[in-house]
């Protein structure tokens, strides 16, 4: 019985020592070859874990988002590189073979995926540098959004209709981004309104710096400002400029609502009209009126 288990065992061994193929005189054997998905599988399993544990104790810690998607992303990388060695290890394969295999692979890769590695790198400074960092809000060509994560390759932004959209990483570098909230969320905008001719114009400027300065949202300081800003064909222009704090576009597009719900309020209040466009229509020609009666 015992000289069936130990024949047995030496068949296997023997099975699994064939050797299949040799790389630099170094022979790969079939075990080695049955053995590499069985160390791939824990190797990312296992950089998984670590990655997700790191990820996890520095939320903990309130570290910055961006740092720790950066050190995420270290993990990974540096995670696949210890395991390919690895793999490479115990299947004897000396790092040395693989010299000229991976310079050619490297310069076709270089001419066939140029735009692949300029985003690839892109990506890393992006995340090193941060002028780019979750959860801003950017402007981008004609769509704006917030950024809701920054991979190798591209970053993907939540525009403000609810749409993601994918932005590769070199065109954030290459192209004007305007980013809304790259060193805070101060932002400053204004409020136009047109009054009739004849209207108190001083107090038309108190009354639009009341509305103005009531805003929960807008600042004290800088303290609002209202400007006699022009005698326009219909109208005397009045503008207030004034700042608040906001994420995103649309707090600035509630908050001039507000405002000009209550100017609306005030001017009412106090018997000022809002102007409306007028034009004056003169008639040339004589108008001949023509009575016919039947008989």
């Amino acid at each position: 019985m015992i000289a069936d288990v130990k024949s047995a065992i030496d068949s296997i061994a023997q099975f699994l020592g064939y050797t299949v193929f040799t790389v630099s005189d170094q022979p790969i054997t079939l075990g080695g070859i049955l053995l590499i998905p069985l160390l791939l599988g824990l190797g990312f399993w296992l950089i998984n874990v670590l990655a997700r544990a790191l990820s996890r104790k520095l939320v903990e810690k309130n570290f910055d988002p961006n740092i720790v998607h950066l050190l995420k992303r270290l993990v990974y990388v540096i995670g696949i590189i210890v395991l390919t060695i690895t793999v490479l290890d115990v299947l004897n394969v000396p790092i040395t073979a693989f010299a000229f295999l991976s310079g050619a692979i490297a310069i076709g890769f270089g001419f066939g995926a140029q735009n692949i590695i300029n985003n690839f790198i892109s990506g890393w400074i992006l995340m090193w540098e941060k002028p780019i960092r979750i959860g801003d809000f950017l402007e981008v060509e004609e769509a704006k959004g917030t950024v809701e994560q920054i991979n190798t390759r591209s970053t993907r932004i939540r525009r403000v209709d609810g749409v993601h959209m994918l932005i590769p990483n070199s065109k954030l570098l290459e192209n004007t981004v305007v980013n809304w909230t790259l060193v805070d969320r101060m932002m400053r905008t204004t409020v136009r309104v047109g009054v009739a001719y004849g209207s108190p114009v001083r107090l038309v400027a108190d009354l639009i710096q009341q509305a103005t300065e009531e805003h929960s949202s807008v600042l004290k300081e800088p303290k609002p400002q209202v400007t006699f800003e022009d005698f326009g064909d219909n109208a005397l222009v009045f503008d207030v400029f004034f700042w608040m704090n906001s994420p995103v576009e649309g707090g600035l597009r509630i908050t001039r609502s507000d405002i000009r719900f209550r100017i609306t309020e005030l001017f009412e209040q106090n018997n000022i009209v809002i102007a409306y466009p007028q034009r004056d229509v003169h008639l040339d020609g004589e108008i001949t009126i023509v009575n016919s009666s039947n008989k």
